[in-house]
């Protein structure tokens, strides 16, 4: 199915990024415009971002590793006692 028309890339482009991105590194943080870049487009109108994000989310490797699942709470920590 083609999520972004402007761009014509399909849910099966977003996958296979995202599969590769994780694949190469299984800390990286996946986010659209990394996706977009590791398929060698540009966001352009935007009108296609909630489908994008949707089409995201449901791939299992898009989760965000343990280890930095807590990395704003802890900033966060230390700006209020800081």
């Amino acid at each position: 199915m083609i999520i972004c028309h402007c761009q014509s890339i399909t849910d099966h482009d977003i996958n296979a990024a995202i599969d590769w991105m994780r694949a190469a590194d299984a800390d990286a943080l996946i986010t659209p415009g990394k996706i977009y870049h590791a398929l060698g487009k540009a966001a352009d109108c935007g009108g296609c971002m909630p489908l994008f994000l949707s089409t995201m989310r449901q791939n299992d490797n898009l989760e965000v590793p343990m280890h930095l699942r807590t990395l704003r709470r802890r900033s966060q920590e230390r700006t209020n006692t800081g």
